[in-house]
């Protein structure tokens, strides 16, 4: 599913959306604009260091969990007429989207929100656009359930697809080498989450933190300095740059919404039209935006959430900065990693499709 985008602020943030690709040479230090060892400092206390993976220390995991969740991630038997996986709506070939504005799923149908990348997911506050998920074990098992996506009937229909596939009975039992019977639905939500904890993306703004002044471009840098000066930074910060905490939908400005927010979760009226603040890492692959899906263009996005959560009109210089440091913000995984594994085979057993 593609990733959405809300840019909130608390006290005085903006956020934004762009697009830069490639890496520039840098000019003479008298040219490039804000002095860069000044902009890394406050940068490295803004955004921290990148984890190479979002692993629960409490919990380490092992191989063995990764190998089986990479599998059930790109396995559509999860789904009731087996043509979804989680890998359909969060593509890993696409920065973990699907480009749509909302995914499609069993029989076409199609839910309200924009779904976000799984790629840097893991170092969330919470999962999903209202937090109601706390991680992505808990996240991993929303979808396949729900009647709108994948639409299993129940826990135990996913039990009986999983027991009836002979390949993945030494997979769990590798994962989970203490359980007398390891297929589970909850070990299924642990594996694909075990997997999804490494699905970390480092970017130039990384390579810039950790001291290379050619990692971002002129314009990169003068977006970042824009990024933190307008205040961006007061929701979209840490080391997903955002995705930390929970603000409302045109904070300042009334955003025209009928999505209730986080308010169908906690019931709370002052959660109404509250969302978890989305990262901003790999935004720029990651159209269309906003909770909706309903904005196409980065810049145009940016402008609109300026307005919105902070009653600010970027100049157009200011926008197209910002925009080319939202870029630097697009990383890599290793390609190993995110690899299709080859699918266990159907046992004799094993349900077939069903479309109704």
């Amino acid at each position: 599913m593609a990733f959405s985008f809300v840019i909130v602020v608390a006290s005085g943030g903006c956020s934004a959306i762009g697009a830069s690709k490639g890496k520039a040479e840098t000019p003479p230090e008298s040219s490039v604009g804000p002095d860069r060892d000044a902009l890394r400092a406050q940068a490295k206390a803004i955004f921290g260091t990148l984890p190479s993976d979002a692993a629960d220390p409490s919990r380490p995991i092992s191989t063995a969990e990764v190998d089986l969740g990479r599998t059930l991630y790109y396995d559509p038997r999860l789904s009731k007429n087996h043509d979804i996986s989680c890998n359909s709506c969060h593509q890993l070939d696409a920065f973990g989207a699907d480009g749509e504005p909302t995914s499609p799923g069993h029989k076409g149908q199609r839910g309200d929100r924009n779904s976000p990348t799984t790629l840097n997911a893991a170092l969330h506050i919470a999962q999903f656009w209202d937090g109601r998920a706390p991680d992505v074990e808990e996240q991993a098992k929303g979808p396949v359930l729900n009647p709108v996506e994948m639409a299993m009937p129940s826990e135990e229909a996913v039990v009986v697809v999983l027991d009836s596939i002979p390949g993945y009975a030494p997979l769990f039992h590798a994962a989970f080498p203490d359980e007398a019977e390891p297929i589970s639905y909850d070990n299924m939500g642990i594996a694909i989450g075990a997997f999804e904890r490494g699905l970390i993306t480092p970017a130039p703004l990384d390579a810039f933190i950790a001291g290379d002044n050619s990692a971002l471009t002129a314009e990169q840098a003068a977006g970042l300095e824009t990024f933190i000066g307008v205040g961006c930074v007061a929701c979209h910060n840490g080391a997903a740059v955002g995705g930390g905490a929970y603000r409302k939908l045109g904070l300042v400005n009334p955003y025209p919404t009928e999505d209730r927010g986080r308010e169908k979760v906690t019931g709370q009226p002052e959660d109404l039209h509250v969302f978890k603040v989305p990262s901003l890492r790999n935004v720029t692959e990651t159209g269309p935006w906003f909770h909706d899906g309903s904005i196409g263009q980065i810049d145009e996005a940016v402008t609109l959430m300026a307005h919105h959560q902070i009653g600010v009109t970027l100049t157009p210089e200011q926008t197209r900065n910002i925009v080319a440091f939202l870029g630097a913000l697009t990383g890599q995984i290793s390609p190993a990693y995110v690899a299709q594994p080859p699918l266990p085979p159907d046992g004799p057993d094993t349900p077939k499709p069903d479309p109704t």
